[in-house]
């Protein structure tokens, strides 16, 4: 059974997330570049984190690590349950901030070797204390690294560096270059991915070279991708329409043509966020968009939730009044379990329906079919949706009133001609508001991520069960410079990734007090254990 799925033969009364794997991210980036990145890099990760700790329902994201690699590495926060940890994710953000900006160091070059082999060595430790059932959680690490320096030669460095480790329990591993660009006038700012990339044949596992603008916009949403239920076990959505909707197939009626889609959101549901407009609701409850959204991508392996096409519609005769709910996406499936000429077929045909949609100036209205009845004798209610084609390779859903939900309205017509003096005052109005082409929600903010970082911030504590007290570092070219000491966590070290000159600054630690630091909270909460 894959993790996160539900079970039984009906339609999941408690919707669950695919989890993310555990992620390790490395910030690679040296003076003094880290003077120009630090504020937005540090800013973008503190919105982040006020998102992503805060949803409620099924937790979205397990674990979450942070390293620093300057002239050493060093570990900034351990692994870490994300959800409900916002205080303390915070202070390790803080600790970024206090790095410092100015200055020149002698660059060691396998410090990044050595953070990733760090950080999978204490993967590995934290993996072996978790419960069974968690344990099918952590079964994998996507390493992230986020540098300065030029991406291809980071990806060389690690490849020649890495060829003798083991990196049998990463799924996916990537390096992020930050560039000197500004986000200007997009809706959305989704990172840029280097196809000229060599994949890796070195360390048997490829490294994705992607960049992003040096803004806290575009860090914002490279991070917010995390969020996405992206999981490509199995194809989620299968719409089934008949053949006569392509004018240029001949296939019996009797035999729909059946396209597997992946389900992804567009926006984050508001009601599983405190403190907003519907934060009353709750993903239980019938009343929430968020229930819909996921009935039909939460379900078994062995069946799927299908979406029937019973007509076609022309574009301006649907009216937005009589659409609910949040929408979502359709694209082709990306699932690794079909073979590939199965995978292009289905990805050309999606491509033909967009295209035929655009050209007819169509919608389709379909009917949700769960897979099964289950265990009761009722008839469940239907759910119906209109599918909208746009100028992407994707389809947009929405849900859409059927005749019970319907309340009587009445709209009169509108008079032609209005009053000569209140068009005037009218007119003179709307001229004097500023016209925008489109509207651009990165350009609206609701000051939601201060709402939630007032909410769930707390006064900032201990963050290990042991501190040190560490003398400021010494930079050859700021002779005489001072800095403020700080407590920092220690973190026992590993005997495959020493330290470069701070072994003998760092406590000796047996393993049963290795073990006891990255304790996860199961372990604490479960008293049958020794």
């Amino acid at each position: 059974m894959h993790p996160g799925r539900t079970t039984g033969k009906g339609p999941s009364t408690h919707t669950q997330i695919d989890q993310q794997p555990p992620r390790l991210l490395i910030v690679h980036i040296a003076l003094p570049s880290w003077a120009d990145i630090c504020t937005n890099l540090c800013e973008a990760l503190q919105n982040f984190f006020s998102l992503a700790c805060s949803l409620m329902g099924p937790s979205r994201m397990s674990l979450f690590s942070l390293y620093m690699v300057q002239d050493q590495h060093e570990c900034i926060l351990p692994f870490v349950q994300v959800k409900g940890n916002f205080a303390r994710l915070q202070t390790c953000i803080s600790e970024l901030r206090m790095l410092q900006r100015e200055g020149c160091f002698r660059s060691q070059g396998a410090s990044l070797r050595l953070a990733v082999e760090d950080g999978l060595q204490q993967f590995k430790q934290y993996s072996r204390h978790v419960t069974t059932r968690a344990a099918l959680t952590y079964t994998s690490l996507e390493i992230t690294i986020l540098t300065s320096q030029p991406g291809k030669e980071v990806v060389k460095q690690l490849e020649e560096g890495l060829k003798d480790t083991d990196l049998a329990r990463v799924r996916r591993f990537q390096v992020v270059e930050v560039t000197k660009g500004i986000l200007e006038h997009v809706d959305s700012a989704s990172p840029v991915e280097d196809t000229s990339n060599d994949e890796s044949s070195i360390l048997g596992t490829d490294i994705d070279l992607q960049t992003i603008d040096n803004d806290i916009v575009s860090m914002e949403i490279f991070f917010k991708a995390w969020l996405h239920n992206s999981g490509t076990d199995q194809e989620q959505i299968h719409l089934l329409l008949s053949s006569q909707c392509f004018s240029n197939i001949s296939r019996p009626r009797d035999n729909p043509m059946c396209l597997k889609c992946d389900l992804q959101e567009r926006l984050l549901c508001p009601s599983l966020l405190a403190g907003t407009a519907d934060g009353s609701l709750r993903m239980d409850d019938p009343k929430g968009d968020f229930i819909t959204l996921y009935q039909m991508a939460s379900q078994s392996s062995a069946s799927h939730y299908k979406l029937q096409v019973i007509k076609a519609l022309k574009s301006s005769g649907l009216c937005e009044s009589l659409t609910y709910g949040l929408p979502f996406i359709l694209r082709p499936t990306s699932c690794w379990q079909l073979d590939w000429d199965e995978l292009e077929t289905n990805q050309q045909h999606f491509h033909a329906l967009c295209h035929s949609l655009l050209k007819r100036e169509w919608l389709l209205l379909a009917k949700g079919e769960p897979p099964g009845p289950g265990h009761s004798q009722r008839i469940p209610a239907s759910t119906f949706y209109v599918i909208m084609p746009s100028h992407s390779l994707t389809l947009l859903v929405k849900a859409v009133a059927t005749r019970e939900l319907m309340l009587p309205s009445t709209f009169p017509l509108l008079p032609e001609d209005p009053h000569d003096d209140s068009l005037k005052n009218v007119e003179s109005m709307l001229d004097s508001l500023e016209l925008e082409p489109t509207y651009n929600p990165l350009h609206v903010q609701s000051h939601l991520y201060s709402h939630l970082s007032s909410i769930y911030a707390k006064p900032q504590g201990r963050l290990h069960p042991h501190w040190e007290s560490r003398a400021p570092r010494k930079h050859p070219c700021k002779t005489g410079q001072l800095q403020t000491n700080r407590a920092r966590a220690t973190v026992a070290p590993l005997p495959m990734t020493p330290v470069p000159g701070r072994a003998s600054k760092m406590p000796a630690a047996s393993k049963s007090s290795s073990d006891a630091f990255f304790l996860p909270s199961e372990w604490e909460k479960d008293p049958s254990r020794p």
